[in-house]
């Protein structure tokens, strides 16, 4: 199996090249099919080409499938339909997950809900869910199998209910202190349905053997946790992000696992039990910062890391961009 030995800095640096020759043509096709619809609310008007267009980057799903579909000798340009269906229904889930956990905004940007509503940005996701439906229909009738079709379908309907459980069970989670990690971990793996299906329907609409199909199912379920893993971690140390995760949603998994520490819980309570400002979110991050925890949370990542690598590798899939996606989610 062929090593990319690089850091992460490294790898996420290779990786955006990646997404930025990959994925950028079917990012804009899929732009242009949104935006051709026409809408006569002038208001979800402008909330779908504002997230389609200044939200709206996702380079990451289009060029996995094409990596994945590429690793098994397959063409990528085969993917390119899928992927703009699937990334698209992908945007309409964000939207409704801003909803669902109330985020007026992300990393400096006002979400859709943010800015317009909740009304409107529950329409908007709606819109962008059944575009993508319908392409996703219309990719299933090009030259696919019927065998191939049921399986496809089987995949993105166990994705939506796998996706609509995880954040159902999520919310049970929210304002509470005695959530055990391992709770939390089950959860996300269920949220890493996605990457999953997008890395299965790669490996079949390659051609794949069986055992490949199931490797790279494998591989995108433990990418997508390393995905989300990673960003509870910059989370932490994003003192608006903290704020927000602390009030309405679930805490990140570095804050769980300093609850369980006897010495770290007896300093992270107080904190949590206020109404929560900057500097609250800012002494978080030191603490955990000071603590053995990144140590732990990296170890986690780099043993989740090592059993996707070998799930592919003992396939006999071609490693090189699929250990690239790895290697840039580490921390």
């Amino acid at each position: 199996m062929k090593r990319t030995d690089v850091a992460p800095e490294a790898a996420m640096k290779e990786l955006q090249k990646i997404f930025k020759k990959r994925g950028s043509e079917p990012l804009e096709m899929a732009r242009r099919e949104v935006l051709s619809e026409k809408l006569e609310s002038k208001a979800a008007r402008e909330a779908l080409r504002y997230f389609i267009t200044k939200l709206w980057q996702d380079r990451s799903r289009p060029s996995l499938m094409s990596i994945a579909c590429e690793a098994v000798g397959g063409n990528p340009q085969h993917t390119t339909s899928m992927a703009i269906s699937l990334t698209l229904m992908s945007g309409a889930m964000d939207i409704h997950d801003d909803i669902i956990d109330q985020s007026e905004s992300k990393y400096g940007q006002r979400t859709v809900y943010g800015k317009y509503g909740r009304d409107v940005a529950l329409l908007v996701g709606d819109a962008l869910l059944l575009k993508g439906l319908t392409l996703f229909n219309k990719a299933l009738e090009s030259d696919i199998s019927s065998e191939k079709r049921r399986t496809i379908l089987d995949i993105a309907k166990n994705m939506f209910f796998e996706l609509g459980d995880a954040e159902a069970m999520e919310l049970e989670f929210r304002g509470r202190l005695d959530v055990m990690p391992d709770e939390y971990l089950r959860v996300l793996r269920k949220k890493a349905a996605d990457v999953e299906a997008h890395t299965r329907i790669s490996a079949i609409m390659g051609n794949a053997k069986p055992q490949q199909i199931e490797a790279l199912g494998e591989y995108g379920r433990l990418l997508g946790m390393l995905v989300l893993l990673r960003d509870d971690w910059i989370d932490v140390y994003d003192a608006e992000e903290c704020v927000r995760r602390i009030k309405k949603e679930a805490l990140p998994l570095p804050l769980l696992y300093g609850l369980q520490d006897a010495k770290l819980g007896d300093r992270l309570r107080p904190i949590l039990g206020k109404r929560m400002a900057r500097k609250d979110a800012e002494l978080i991050s030191n603490i955990i910062q000071d603590s053995h925890i990144q140590r732990k949370y990296a170890a986690l990542m780099r043993d989740l890391a090592r059993k996707a690598l070998t799930a592919i590798g003992k396939a006999g899939i071609r490693t090189s961009g699929l250990e690239i996606a790895i290697k840039a989610a580490l921390i």
